[in-house]
C-alpha cells in the first residue's frame, strides 16, 4: 500500500488528494456497525468541498473558509467554468458539514441518503480531477 504523494497547500493536486482521501474514508467506514451514517456523509461532503476548492486553487481563485458548496460553486462559475446540474446538486451535501455532525433532534440519515451522498461526492471529485488536469 502506498500513500498519496503530498504537495504544497497551494497545489490543486493536494486538495484533490484530500478529496480522494475523504471519499475513500466514507466508503471504508460505510458499513461499520459503530459508525453513524451522518459521519459517513460528513466525509462525502468534505470530499466534494475539497474537490471544488481544488478547482478554485487551479484557477487562482481565493475562497472563504466555508463549507457552503453552493457558494463555492458560484465562485467556480464566476471564473467561467461551467457547473453541470449534477455537480450543482452537491450543494445539498452542505448540511452534512455542520448540521448532522452533532447530536440533534432531526431524522437520522438513511442508507439511501448515505449512498446518494457518496455517489454525488464521487461525481464531484471526478469532475474536479478532470478540471485540474493540465491541458495539452
Amino acid at each position: 500500500m502506498s500513500r498519496p504523494t503530498r504537495y504544497e497547500p497551494d497545489d490543486p493536486r493536494e486538495w484533490l488528494n484530500r478529496a480522494h482521501s475523504n471519499i475513500a474514508t466514507a466508503q471504508a467506514i460505510r458499513d461499520a456497525d459503530d459508525i453513524y451514517l451522518e459521519d459517513v456523509c460528513f466525509h462525502a461532503q468534505q470530499a466534494a468541498e475539497k474537490a471544488i476548492k481544488a478547482v478554485l486553487v487551479s484557477r487562482g481563485v481565493d475562497f472563504p473558509k466555508t463549507h457552503d458548496i453552493a457558494k463555492l460553486l458560484t465562485l467556480v462559475g464566476d471564473v467561467g467554468v461551467t457547473v453541470p446540474e449534477d455537480i450543482a446538486a452537491a450543494a445539498g451535501l452542505t448540511d452534512y458539514a455542520v448540521l448532522t455532525r452533532y447530536p440533534a433532534h432531526g431524522e437520522p440519515v438513511t442508507d439511501e441518503d448515505c449512498a446518494t451522498a457518496i455517489a454525488l461526492a464521487h461525481r464531484v471529485v471526478e469532475w474536479g480531477a478532470v478540471l485540474i488536469q493540465p491541458s495539452g
